[in-house]
């Protein structure tokens, strides 16, 4: 172990790798409630990739005000 911390934007990468696989879930639902579901798992996931990227901007060390 390095002890060097996680790649900046690692967790954003994620975030939005999750967001993917879900869309493509909704995608290939024929179930309305699966699908709905999967929305409301989209929005969660939506809320912390906006959170994400919230922080990544604030811990950048140029970040515009």
């Amino acid at each position: 172990m390095s002890g060097v911390g996680p790649e900046p934007g690692g967790r954003l990468e994620g975030l939005l790798a999750e967001l993917e696989e879900t869309l493509a879930a909704i995608e290939k639902t024929e179930e309305s409630e699966e699908a709905v579901e999967l929305l409301a798992t989209m929005a969660e996931l939506a809320r912390e990739v906006q959170a994400e990227i919230d922080r990544l901007r604030a811990d950048a060390p140029d970040a515009p005000a």
